[in-house]
Formats: structure tokens, sequence, C-alpha cells
């Protein structure tokens, strides 16, 4: 008999959830679908099909129809992902960009292309609302103003917890209620559902970019909006025309990947949080970043040159994104927020010197050997006060 999923534990799901039928089919390992079409002599039900997808957006019957309407091996990853996250479905695209567009492009087609934010939001979510690529129109304001700031075509507040890249944190219930009726879209990347689930402190809407955690491994792009079935349903219409579709390799990698997430988040949080504390002691930092959930991001603030730590990092790789099994370093004023106008990116907390660290699986003290050598020589504690209050 099988175990009833509401009492499966978040372990089991992430190696279970989207494979429940595999043993049934004589398989283990889930099949990769590759095709673009789908052959039918039933020209007529194909045609009622497309008409019920077109009407409705639900995912059509019986065999698939054509790889822009859906594959069954990236529907395996978004029942599993909806699974993790606590929501009724999930809706994958090529990338989490192209996931918050199609949110923005449901609300705006309903006439509701205000949009209230939270700073700081990863750097292209940040640019995409500013520059109104889309037609949306935002208003930037802090958590206690987001009530006041919501209007008659307020379509979405959106928010980032722990915040890319300073790690600030939010209380989602309390955004939640401040939102009333509007729906509140939490980018969920940093914490994953390990650490948190926004959908059951009220958010409607659960953003992902796949391509960090969920993937785990830096060798696959994608992102996915976790939500109720009626949104969900939107969503596949907006993805349908717009073609911002998963690549079914690309699903097959993130379903592999969910099956260790809890796996890696924890044990890359326990390096973080060794690494947290032992900047948070060392004279060269003037200050660390690092969330009360936990999780496997760190950023600081160094009292030298920012650009120094990045060039003599060695077992570190120095690059964009976050999320795979080895560790990353970057400056976010130089790369991920570097879009965002200055003064917006100081007045969010994003200085000058500050570091962002995406925390991997290797030993800690290796990492802590390499991170020492980047930050230079040591100062003494008069000389690092100094530093720190000019920086």
């Amino acid at each position: 008999m099988d175990t009833p999923i509401a009492s499966r534990a978040l372990a089991t799901e992430a190696v279970h959830a989207g494979r429940d039928d595999l043993a049934r089919q004589g398989l283990h390992a889930p099949p990769i679908d590759l095709s673009t079409t789908y052959p039918s002599y039933d020209s007529r039900g194909e045609a009622a099909r497309i008409d019920a997808f077109a009407a409705t957006g639900a995912e059509p019957d019986g065999a698939p129809v054509y790889a822009r309407l859906g594959n069954p091996t990236v529907a395996r990853f978004e029942t599993a992902l909806a699974r993790l996250e606590g929501t009724e479905s999930a809706v994958a695209f090529a990338s989490g960009m192209a996931a918050l567009s199609a949110v923005l492009l449901v609300r705006g087609s309903m006439g509701l292309r205000h949009v209230v934010a939270v700073r700081p939001l990863y750097g292209c979510s940040d640019h995409l609302l500013t520059a109104g690529l889309l037609g949306s129109e935002v208003t930037w304001t802090d958590p206690a103003g987001i009530a006041d700031a919501l209007r008659p075509d307020t379509g979405l507040v959106m928010v980032e917890s722990p915040a890319n890249p300073t790690l600030a944190e939010l209380d989602l219930r309390a955004v939640a209620h401040a939102c009333g009726s509007v729906p509140l879209l939490a980018d969920n990347t940093f914490a994953t559902p390990v650490l948190q689930r926004p959908a059951e402190q009220g958010a409607r809407l659960v953003l992902h970019s796949a391509t960090k955690y969920l993937g785990g491994h830096g060798d696959v792009m994608a992102g996915v909006v976790a939500c109720d079935e009626e949104f969900a349903r939107r969503l596949r219409q907006v993805r349908f025309a717009t073609g911002g579709v998963l690549h079914p390799l690309a699903g097959y990698l993130l379903l592999r990947g969910l099956s260790t997430l809890p796996v890696r988040v924890r044990a890359a949080s326990a390096n973080a949080a060794e690494l947290a504390r032992r900047l948070a002691a060392d004279p060269r930092v003037a200050r660390v970043h690092y969330p009360r959930i936990g999780g496997a991001m760190i950023a600081f603030e160094v009292t030298g040159d920012p650009h120094a730590v990045i060039g003599g990092v060695r077992l570190i790789t120095p690059a964009v994104s976050l999320g795979s099994v080895d560790t990353l370093i970057q400056h976010p004023a130089s790369i991920s927020h570097r879009i965002v106008d200055a003064d917006d990116r100081r007045g969010a907390g994003v200085s000058d010197r500050l570091l962002r660290m995406s925390v991997g699986l290797e030993d800690v003290d290796d990492l802590w050997a390499d991170l020492d050598r980047a930050l230079g020589e040591r100062v003494s504690p008069p000389q690092q006060r100094t530093a720190a209050a000019r920086g």
C-alpha cells in the first residue's frame, strides 16, 4: 500500500515526487521524452483538446499534442516541485526571468499592470520592473509601506526573502497579510523549500530560478512558478503563446537535482554557517550577512578591495550564479546588480564592498584556507576599526 502523500517528509518527497508511477511501468529512472510533436490520426479529437486548452489553460488530456503545450518529462519536474512547495501546481519555463515575465504578462492581460515591490531583488528582476519592459509600472517600498502602496490596478506584490544579494529577510506572513487580495509573489530561490515554503505563509506565487539550487550542478537553466491551479492555467497559456518552454533534457536534470536537494542544501548550509562564523571574527571583514533561517549563501563586506578578493581565490570559483555543488563568489555591484541604478543599489544595502558567496560542498577548511589567502594580510584591530569606519 502506498504511503499517503500528505504524510511524507520533505526528503522522501524529494526522492519520489514525480516518479510515483515508474515502478508500475517497470522503470527505475524517469524517461526523457525529446519529441517536439506527437502523431495522431484523430484530428477532430486534437482540435477539441486544443480548443479546451485555449479556453481554460488546463493540461490536455491524453497523449501530448505539441511540445509547446507540454512535455511529459517537464511535467514530472513540475509535479515534484509543486509537492515540495506545497502548492497545487507548478509551471516551468526556460529561465527564471521567463517565469517572472510570464507572471507579469498574466496580470497585465487582466489590466493589472501595477506592481508593488520591496528591494533588494535579483538585479534583472529589479531591471525588468523598473524599465517597464512588459508594460508594468512599479512602486518600490519597504514592507511597512506595502498596504499604502496598493492601487486598484495593482496586480502583484513581489518580494525576495532571503534577498539577493544582502540576504535580508522578511516576515512573509505579515507581508501576505498586507497584500490583501493582491497576489504575493515570493522569490524562494535562495531558501528553497528545504528552508521555507512561502505558500504556507500566504504567498500565492513562489518563484524559483531553477538554474540555482533546484538543478544544483551548474549545468541547467530554468525557472518555475509554484502556484494554485487557477493561476497555473493562465501561465501555461502565456508559455504556449510566447514559447518560453523548458527543454525536456533540462526537465530531466531538474528532476534528478530535486532528489538530492535536501541533502545538498543542508550540507552546504553547515559549511556556510561555519564560514560566516569565521568571517565575522576576522578583522579584514567589516560586516557579515547571514540569514536567521540559515542557508548556503553568505554576503560580507570587506575592509579592503573586494576586487582583490575576487582575483585572489583559487579553489573558490569567481563567477556569477549560485546554488551549485562548488563554491562561487562574485561582486554584486559589478555583475549581478550592475544593471540596477547605483543609487538604488546602494540604497538597498548593496554596497561597493559587498561580496556574495554561494557555499558548496567542499571541505570547509579548504574553503577557509582559500578565503584567508584571498583576503590578504591581516591588520591590527585599531587599523581595522579605522578602515571599517571609513567604509
